[in-house]
């Protein structure tokens, strides 16, 4: 039989099939693959009526989260707050990496839009997004057309009202909520599993809040990649390997001064380049000193 496994607990796989679900366990040959099956996973698997099931093949992934454990996603809802907290660029601008690093499409949603007094600001910073190309939805009724027929992760800085926001779209959930620390000024964690649920033609998972992201791109050019307004500019650099911070010939800094991409999404670019160098500085020193 073939299936997708919509919920990982405690050694079973839960998995869907034909509308019905079946509970099943993975082969002891998965362990010495150094395979172990996801959410999201789609799989052969035997069953027989009233009895557990086992999973027998899993089928080559897509694409893979490593936190949370979940493959096969289609695009991910970034939530991001007006306020408490405030609408942070640069965070928003971690996950739209480690999203286009993974080949999964982002859909950005503001939160606690009734929070904020004056939305110039942010309004300026969702133009920027929506012309990169980005979708965008400030309310239930924008967002749930765009989650028909993919297979959609929630993600979030803890305390963005994630769970809120799908206890709206999908009632039936009831996720838990925590409230703002006020001493902390972030969420306290409440989702615990990953599990992928029936919503307006396609699925729907939770994925636990956290307030940092581990991407993993390593490389200058897998970065250039991450950013598509930059790519697209650096198509016309002198250098093919041109990082846009020192080298003659770049097409992305005037692009930058002329106003064609953001200064901000370019200064975060930097950041992030930086950072990339720093984590490689540091490999080498360690290499070094273990010979």
């Amino acid at each position: 039989m073939q299936g997708k496994i919509i919920k990982s607990l405690a050694g079973f796989y839960y998995v869907e099939s034909n509308g019905k679900v079946y509970q099943t366990r993975a082969r002891g040959n998965f362990r010495k693959k150094g395979q172990t099956p996801y959410v999201g996973d789609e799989v052969e698997f035997s069953a027989e009526k009233d009895s557990e099931g086992y999973i027998l093949k899993i089928a080559e992934r897509k694409n893979s989260l490593i936190r949370p454990p979940i493959v096969n996603i289609d695009q991910a809802v970034v939530i991001m707050s007006a306020k408490e907290p405030d609408f942070n660029a640069n965070l928003l601008d971690r996950f739209l990496v480690l999203l286009e690093h993974k080949g999964i499409h982002p859909i950005l949603y503001l939160s606690k839009l009734d929070l904020l007094e004056v939305r110039d600001e942010l309004d300026s910073f969702l133009q920027v997004y929506r012309s990169i190309g980005y979708d965008v939805a400030r309310s239930v009724g924008e967002l749930l057309p765009l989650l028909s027929m993919k297979t959609t992760v929630f993600m979030g800085q803890t305390g963005v009202g994630k769970s809120t926001l799908l206890n709206k779209i999908a009632p039936d959930l009831q996720l838990e909520t925590g409230e703002i620390s006020e001493s902390l000024g972030r969420g306290r964690h409440t989702t615990r599993a990953v599990s992928l649920y029936n919503l307006n033609g396609g699925k729907i998972a939770d994925t636990p809040g956290f307030s940092s992201i581990d991407y993993e791109v390593s490389q200058a050019d897998e970065l250039n990649q991450a950013f598509p307004e930059i790519a697209e500019r650096s198509c016309s650099c002198k250098f093919r390997t041109c990082t846009h911070t020192h080298e003659p010939g770049c097409a992305v800094k005037p692009a930058v001064k002329d106003g064609q991409i953001a200064s901000f999404r370019f200064d975060n670019y930097l950041q992030f380049l930086s950072e990339i160098e720093n984590r490689r500085e540091t490999y080498k020193k360690v290499a070094k000193k273990l010979k």
